[in-house]
């Protein structure tokens, strides 16, 4: 009987579920030029000789400063955003295992089982003889209690719409992850550019203070004004005020490094300045643009759309016949069945068939499903429209910035050339010491401009690479 019972359930489970009702799923174009800018603004497309191409990109070969992947190592291991994204994962993977499980029979078993005396006299002439009788009986019961099967494709719809939001969520956590390890190289070299202006304060400071203590003096024994002496005080006010600055600044860079890395990051790990700092690696992204379609949020975007074309075949199939399926098999037996006979044994098979009538909600629900569809699809479209925009901005930028460097590094060779001719000449007492004053700070302001745009173009690498999707681990 349990044979023939599980050979019907099996028959019928194949036959559900074969198909659904959602619309075919068509990848949509992008809605992006087929190759980057081109332009004054970006570099030739031609690759670098070292530089790294999009599909070979790794965070291990692309962070070439081995500090810095330590930080990203820890704050991989420790940081409590990523973590929440991975519980993200683990959650729609659970929920996709609920919705799954749907597509399955739930079997349940009973047993049954009691014990008496029965009194002879019960029996009149036949128990005569036999005296106090004890009987035992037990009932087996095996059942499928309301199963829907799939005839429509309704629960695989559903299913396969748990299981899109699942692999976007996966998504979303790697693009939390892409966004994490650039925000670590990203404050890890602002921790360094920091550094790097806060010894530039002290040694402007230290000189400053040393020029204004002689023209103290001088002014003391008269051969000094108290213009000069006020003037000479300027650069050394602007220097102590740039010393607290710049060590707040430091402090508050450490305070965001140990945040992301999530735990206390170790003074060894930390760069001395941005000069200590090995960069990283170029990347060549590529002549087209379709390379965009890897990244992690528009993959994710491409799997709530596919989720959205499953929605429409579930809320199709609400148009259609519900069948459920309830069996049940059942056994009994006592002792007494070898006076009178043997067990008995019980097998149903009701279906149940729900036939839909007009509902305004099952057309709602319809129409619903539809605009999700267009939803999603705009937010596919919008999201490679943006991808697009990031990739050319970092591009431009990565375009300009070297020939902005060349220019600010002559500028800044300059104005340390003018610094030293107007200190001598106010050591010989051919100029005023205003000329010094201006160019001394003309030179700190645009060597603090020169690091900005080192950082700049260090900054705009990790960009490119978090932009391009991050590669592979």
């Amino acid at each position: 009987m349990i044979t023939r019972l599980f050979s019907i359930g099996f028959m019928i489970f194949c036959i559900a579920g074969c198909s659904t009702l959602a619309p075919d799923y068509i990848r949509p174009g992008p809605p992006i030029p087929a190759e980057w800018p081109q332009g004054m603004a970006y570099k030739d497309t031609q690759a670098e000789p070292e530089a790294l191409a999009v599909r070979e990109l790794s965070r291990q070969a692309f962070f070439a400063d081995e500090p810095m992947q330590k930080i990203i190592e820890m704050a991989l291991d420790n940081n409590r955003d990523l973590r929440l994204a991975a519980l993200n994962v683990e959650r729609a993977r659970a929920l996709y295992g609920i919705q799954r499980a749907e597509l399955f029979p739930v079997v349940n078993a009973t047993a049954v089982g009691s014990r008496e005396s029965v009194p002879a006299s019960t029996f009149g002439d036949i128990g005569r003889d036999l005296g106090s009788l004890r009987t035992e009986k037990y009932s087996v019961g095996l059942g499928i209690a309301a199963w829907e099967i799939d005839f429509f494709g309704r629960i695989q719809s559903l299913k396969d719409q748990a299981l899109e939001e699942y692999l976007a969520t996966d998504e979303a956590r790697r693009s939390a992850q892409i966004a994490l390890v650039s925000e670590v190289a990203r404050v890890y070299l602002i921790l360094g550019a920091d550094r790097k202006n806060l010894k530039l304060a002290e040694f402007t400071l230290e000189t400053q203070q040393a020029a204004y203590d002689l023209i103290r003096r001088q002014t003391e024994v008269g051969l000094g004004t108290e213009l000069d002496l006020r003037q000479a005080q300027i650069p050394v006010e602007t220097a102590r005020r740039d010393l607290a600055r710049f060590t707040q600044m430091i402090a508050q860079d450490r305070n965001a490094l140990n945040l992301l890395a999530g735990s206390a990051v170790p003074e060894k790990f930390l760069p001395a300045d941005l000069a200590s700092v090995h960069p990283p690696k170029e990347i060549f992204p590529g002549l087209s643009s379709e390379e965009l379609l890897n990244r992690p949020d528009i993959m994710a975007a491409e799997h709530q759309l596919k989720g959205a074309y499953a929605f429409i075949g579930a809320a199709r199939a609400a148009f259609f016949p519900q069948i459920s399926l309830t069996t049940s098999i059942g056994t009994a037996s006592d002792e007494l069945s070898g006076l009178f006979g043997s067990g008995s044994g019980t097998w149903s098979f009701t279906p149940q068939v729900a036939v839909p009538v007009f509902d305004a909600r099952t057309w709602a629900a319809y129409r619903v499903s539809k605009a999700q569809k267009e939803i999603a699809l705009a937010q596919y479209e919008k999201t490679i429209q943006s991808a697009f925009r990031e990739v050319a901005d970092v591009l431009a930028v990565r375009g300009m910035v070297d020939q902005q460097i060349s220019a600010q590094q002559s500028l800044t060779d300059a104005i340390a050339v003018t610094y030293r001719l107007a200190d001598k000449r106010y050591q010989k007492g051919i100029d005023s010491y205003l000329g010094v004053l201006d160019a001394q700070r003309s030179l700190y302001f645009q060597q603090r401009v020169l690091t900005g745009l080192q950082l700049e173009k260090l900054v705009n690498q990790v960009r490119l690479y978090a932009v391009l999707g991050g590669g592979g681990e």
